[in-house]
């Protein structure tokens, strides 16, 4: 490494965030251009690996993450240096990062993937956690060993898990939606999902092995749990395994969910009593509703009128890409999201200086069935084509775009379902022209296919439906299924045989 001793260090290419994009895109360059120094700058001593890497289909691929520390890295990658600090600035015409730590480093070509953080409802709530990741799921997990009730603000992923894994406490959910899951399914596969969730016992999990690496010291003491500003790395798909979700109560589930509805206040005890309004007991039936006499330490005033009491607040409503440390002094195209925008070989609007992950809004003219979402598999895909083109820019070499974008994809297990979705699954985008075909076999699948002009768009699999490779076909080459009608989802013919 040249330049020690004080001054700059060079490098030809330099990772920022120690995420699954950053890991992904550092290790691929790693492997590409062995003889040269890779800097990957990460806050974090533990970055994300990921393992057991399965490609299920053309487009489909499960995965585990793992936290491992870095120094695994470094000895896997003799190339790769890990600098364990903050940005403190980027200086994008200077072709420099200066560290919290007081360094400088140089680079040819720069790849952001710091990822995102949680979009919080109100910021600075002792009452309000904001769950993305592994360290704010271990504080949750040490307030709710003291919970009797709390509410769950969001309607994502995490929030579904999140509430059908805790046990032992009251949960008020709070969506703005009319159904739960709204990110990840429509009201049909949120119904059908729903039966296990407000199920009083709980079947045994599919068992889940991961290794886990905890940071020594990371437990400081004193410190109040919501105070979690240090951004940890997004949280995996089974991130509550291994952690004890359970409350003060001796029954086992206990949710009630409110609809269409959004936090409009947060009362803190003493401004509740002050209002002299009444706040209302966990509902036992549809209609039969009670004020509470409880005091509770917070309160949460939804835009329905209702007031429930709790001990704390979730606050599971997404992340905002965590641009802030890169904007300061240079002329980034920002998206709407408030993402970096690249183009379709992962530039961002300045030379040399590529975006991959939760950080990056996808701002190229996307295939017909894809579309951007701030997923596990989707960080992977985008660390690695950033690599890539990254590579052949430096070789300048032209590249093709990553097959991977050709059609959304994801696989992940809820509430011990496999759930599959392809392409426009909830018709994103798509005009009103479009139908939906659904066939559901209560606690066993649950199938819903989306249908433009005669050609399938998207689907959602729930359950070992076995479908996913042959309806993945049938997306990409949009081949004309009017023929087929009702008949494509009849269970007495077997689709396969078709379409081999």
């Amino acid at each position: 490494m040249s330049g020690a001793g004080g001054g700059a260090k060079k490098g030809r290419f330099a990772v920022v965030g120690g995420g699954i994009a950053g890991v992904t895109c550092e290790k691929k360059l790693a492997a590409e251009f062995p003889s040269e120094d890779i800097f990957l700058i990460t806050a974090s001593p533990i970055i994300k690996a990921v393992t057991n890497f399965k490609q299920v289909s053309k487009t489909l691929e499960e995965f585990d993450v793992e936290e491992q520390p870095s120094s695994l890295l470094e000895k896997r990658y003799p190339n790769i240096r890990v600098i364990q600090s903050g940005v403190k600035q980027l200086k994008s015409d200077e072709h420099k990062i200066y560290t919290e730590d007081g360094e400088e480093y140089i680079y040819e070509k720069l790849c952001l993937c710091a990822g995102a953080k949680p979009k919080l409802i109100v910021e600075g709530n002792p009452y309000v956690l904001g769950i993305r990741d592994t360290d704010s799921a271990q504080a949750f997990q040490k307030n709710l060993a003291q919970a009797e009730r709390i509410v769950v603000v969001g309607n994502g992923g995490i929030a579904l898990e999140l509430v059908y894994e805790i046990q032992g406490c009251e949960v008020i959910w709070a969506i703005k939606d009319k159904a739960i899951g709204n990110t990840f399914f429509d009201a049909g596969a949120a119904e059908f999902l729903i039966p296990k969730l407000t199920a009083e016992s709980r079947e045994t999990p599919i068992e889940c092995k991961r290794t886990k690496y905890t940071v020594e010291g990371s437990e400081e003491k004193g410190r109040p749990t919501a105070a979690l500003d240090k951004l940890g790395s997004a949280l995996g798909p089974d991130w509550h395994e291994g952690l004890h979700l359970k409350g003060t109560k001796e029954f086992s589930h206990k949710v009630h969910i409110e609809i269409l509805c959004e936090v409009k206040k947060i009362h803190l005890q003493q401004e509740f009593i002050q209002l002299q309004r009444t706040s209302l007991t966990f509902p036992k039936g549809e209609k039969y509703v009670e004020p509470d006499e409880l005091l509770w330490p917070v309160y949460v005033e939804l835009t329905n009128g209702k007031i429930y009491g709790c001990n704390f607040i979730v606050s599971a409503t997404g992340v905002v890409p965590n641009v802030e440390p890169f904007l300061d002094g240079n002329n980034f195209a920002v998206g709407e999201d408030g993402g970096l925008k690249v183009d379709k070989h992962m530039h961002t609007s300045l030379p040399d200086v590529y975006a991959a992950g939760d950080i990056c809004t996808a701002a190229w003219e996307p295939s017909p069935v894809w579309h951007q979402m701030r997923l596990w598999t989707k960080k992977r895909q985008m660390g690695w084509y950033a690599a890539k083109c990254m590579a052949a820019d430096a070789l300048k070499k032209s590249i093709d775009m990553d097959f991977s974008f050709e059609l959304f994809a994801h696989i992940t297990k809820k509430n011990n379902y496999k759930v599959v979705v392809l392409g426009k699954y909830n018709a994103q985008g798509l005009d009103s022209d479009h139908e939906l075909m659904l066939k559901k076999t209560k606690g066993h699948e649950y199938v819903k296919v989306v249908m433009q002009n005669g050609r399938m768009m998207g689907a959602v699999l729930i359950g070992e439906t076995d479908l996913e490779e042959t309806f993945e076909n049938l997306i990409l080459n949009q081949m004309d299924l009017s023929a087929y009608g009702e008949d494509l989802l009849n269970p007495d013919i077997d689709i396969e045989d078709y379409f081999d």
